[in-house]
């Protein structure tokens, strides 16, 4: 028996490799009859100062987080899929992906792209896919390929 799932996750970050993520969710999602839930993670670390969050560029990071929902969500309808929510949240995108949205969400399978914007984060403190591999309670499919299974360019 095939185990179908019910709630995909798919961090987004503006990146390439969180773009073929979400494509293939998409396809995922269809033959899993499955909703897809689209999360964009603000790291409050990168927008500390010393006199605490800089509200204004918080705002600027939010906004530029929803117009690439608006855009997701538009692609998605032209494929005929609409089953899509979306989620903002602050704090380390490590911790949040791999352990708070799947359970406040009711995730069964991350998709995340291999790799994604943060290449100091990466360098010093290993990938955000990484941790989600080795830390989510849930299965995790970590997309390097476009839809043909090609490398992209």
């Amino acid at each position: 028996m095939f185990h179908e799932y019910t709630r995909i996750l798919v961090p987004v970050d503006g990146s390439q490799e969180a773009k073929l993520a979400y494509d293939k969710a998409i396809e995922v999602a269809k033959r899993n009859n499955a909703t897809l839930v689209l999360a964009h993670v603000i790291d409050t670390r990168s927008l500390q100062t010393p006199a605490g969050f800089e509200g204004n560029f918080t705002e600027e990071i939010r906004s530029q987080a929803e117009n690439l929902f608006g855009e997701y969500i538009e692609q998605a309808k032209e494929s005929d899929f609409e089953a899509i929510e979306t989620v903002i949240e602050y704090g380390s995108p490590k911790h949040i992906i791999s352990k708070n949205l799947p359970v406040d969400h009711n995730i069964d399978l991350i998709m995340i792209g291999a790799t994604g914007l943060n290449a100091v984060e990466r360098l010093f403190i290993g990938s955000v896919s990484e941790f989600v591999i080795r830390n989510a309670r849930c299965d995790v499919m970590v997309i390097r390929t476009d839809l043909e299974n090609e490398l992209p360019q």
